[in-house]
């Protein structure tokens, strides 16, 4: 009978246990659908990829996108060394989707469907008008005036900075001190590939009668492992933030005087305001494509931030559209930000261009670079008014990094999505400036 009894106790604590752990994963959510019935729909997405029966065009790369970069996510919000150092989530949906692809598991026909829908179809453009609409209309009018005649000269001094490190230590290391101004920290900050490396390479081979191929092929490892590092730091930036709260504003870059602290009251979500809102996204898009066929020396996302911040500067936008343009962007931000790291990683990470490229020497000229930037946009952030972990950020590490995309991936892993339009800011304006200095400075060093 005491057995009996004993075996009871002794079982029940068992189930009880069990229970719990059932509960607790049927309690983990992923886009709010519970885990167990989530992990039954990655496994479908997951054998039709392999089976080749995914559907072309837009539903077939964005549900890859979607499926993939919920679970990813959430397994990078709960790896204990990720999530706390390494950006958790963002950098998880970035390069694990960015190994799929090195590793052959994802097919080329869906790397394929992925880059088109990212890039050809405009997902990525469609992504960002929305963030910068909604981010800059749902800022304080004054908090914009002051920051915005700050930005920029941040951002420079930080470059000009991270610029005469990397040549004193490239000439330290036996690197040389104009190869690695011109060859390490210029396409870091050039603005990308598209608007940065590819540019820049044509101008450096006219100007020293070479071919452009060998000069692109030095240029990419600098601005990909630029991109890699600048993603990773900002993981770390947002936990130094967490670590001494005196240094972050929390997504928030100017001080603020407690008098601009009370916010206005704004309407419920609705349906009908995100509608609203994806209408002046566009809009506000199309217009910076008017002006960008007109002046194509500047990108049409650097229009569409001059134009949206005259318009709240000035106040002519009615409240109402600003209330929508930011639900819309809260809305986009919120469910799509996953989804979107997957697509950079399948279709714009080369893991093989990182693994080439990297050298002890290489990677420290890189790490001169982006923690140059970081330190000197912390500091001058400082000085004028800014909280140094959002400066080092947006007026540092995004000069670093590539194009819009690496703009979202280290905002994402920063999580400070809000700061979109001053991460735009510096790679836009200032990576257009680094090309007017390099066409510079070709004739003064070569």
């Amino acid at each position: 009978m005491e057995k009996a009894i004993s075996f009871k106790q002794s079982a029940a604590p068992g189930k009880t246990k069990e229970f719990s752990i059932f509960e607790k994963i049927n309690a983990v959510q992923v886009y709010g659908i519970n885990l167990p019935l989530y992990l039954i729909i990655f496994a479908a997405v997951f054998g039709a990829m392999l089976l080749g029966w995914l559907p072309d065009g837009m539903i077939g790369a964005f549900m890859i996108m979607m499926v993939f970069g919920g679970l990813f996510n959430i397994i990078g919000n709960n790896c204990p060394i990720v999530k706390t150092y390494l950006g958790g989530g963002a950098i998880v949906c970035i390069f694990a989707s960015a190994l799929l692809v090195y590793t052959d598991v994802i097919p080329p026909s869906v790397i394929e469907n992925v880059d088109t829908f990212m890039n050809t179809t405009g997902f990525l453009n469609f992504y960002i008008a929305a963030l910068i609409t909604g981010c800059i209309l749902g800022m304080s009018r004054t908090l914009l005036l002051r920051a915005a005649i700050r930005f920029l000269p941040v951002a420079l001094c930080a470059m000009t900075v991270a610029i005469l490190a990397v040549g004193v230590v490239g000439m330290i290391m036996g690197y040389g001190f104009v190869d690695a101004i011109m060859y390490v920290a210029i396409p870091m900050m050039g603005g990308g590939m598209g608007a940065g490396v590819v540019p820049l390479s044509g101008m450096y081979a006219q100007a020293l009668d070479v071919d452009a191929a060998g000069i692109i092929s030095r240029m990419i490892p600098a601005s990909t492992l630029g991109n890699v590092t600048a993603i990773i730091m900002a993981g770390m930036l947002n936990k130094l933030g967490q670590v001494r709260p005196a240094l972050s504003g929390n997504g928030k870059l100017m001080r603020k005087n407690n008098e601009e602290l009370s916010e206005e009251k704004k309407p419920a979500e609705s349906i009908k305001l995100m509608g609203m809102g994806l209408i002046i996204a566009m809009f506000f898009y199309l217009l910076g494509t008017y002006i960008n066929k007109a002046v194509p020396a500047v990108h049409t996302y650097a229009w569409m931030i001059i134009l949206v911040a005259a318009s709240k500067a000035l106040g002519i936008v009615p409240k109402k559209l600003e209330h929508a343009a930011q639900q819309w962007s809260n809305f986009v931000m919120g469910n799509w930000t996953q989804a979107l790291l997957v697509g950079i990683g399948i279709s714009m990470i080369d893991l093989n261009a990182v693994i080439s490229s990297f050298s002890v020497t290489y990677l420290i000229l890189v790490l001169v670079v982006v923690g140059g930037v970081a330190l000197g946009a912390g500091l001058g952030g400082r000085f004028v008014g800014f909280f140094p972990i959002e400066s080092a950020i947006t007026a540092g590490l995004c000069t670093t990094n590539m194009g819009g995309t690496g703009d979202i991936a280290v905002l994402s892993a920063a999580k400070r999505m809000e700061l979109l339009p001053f991460a735009q800011i510096a790679t836009r304006i200032c990576g257009a400036l680094v090309l007017v200095v390099a066409s510079v400075l070709i004739k003064l060093l070569f």
